[in-house]
């Protein structure tokens, strides 16, 4: 077995490994991932997401809270419309990753 030639400090492995961990656990839940791979392709208020992607009202509002609560989403108040965005530049990357990877190619 081979010895690396450098060490990544423990603490800070740690610490990062805690972090994605976070991301992952978001991204582990069907609507919230759709709803982010949405979002990851500009703003969009909830009625538009509800009709979009045909998630119900409650269970919509439950995970845009979520996102919300967690720091992934931003919103903006447009008259009665609440529009969210991704806010998170690194969950973007992830994303599109995401999208390579298992996404289906349009024709």
């Amino acid at each position: 077995m081979k010895t690396p030639t450098h060490a990544i400090d423990p603490q800070l492995l740690r610490s990062a490994a805690g972090q994605a961990v976070a991301v992952l656990k978001l991204l582990a839940h069907e609507a919230r991932l759709l709803l982010l791979c949405q979002l990851s392709q500009g703003e969009m208020c909830v009625s538009d997401l509800e009709s979009t992607l045909g998630i119900r009202q409650p269970t919509l509002s439950q995970q845009l809270s979520v996102l919300r609560t967690e720091g992934v989403v931003d919103t903006r108040r447009e008259g009665k419309n609440i529009y969210y965005r991704v806010a998170d530049p690194a969950l973007l990357e992830i994303l599109a990753v995401l999208y390579r990877l298992y996404c289906p190619k349009e024709n």
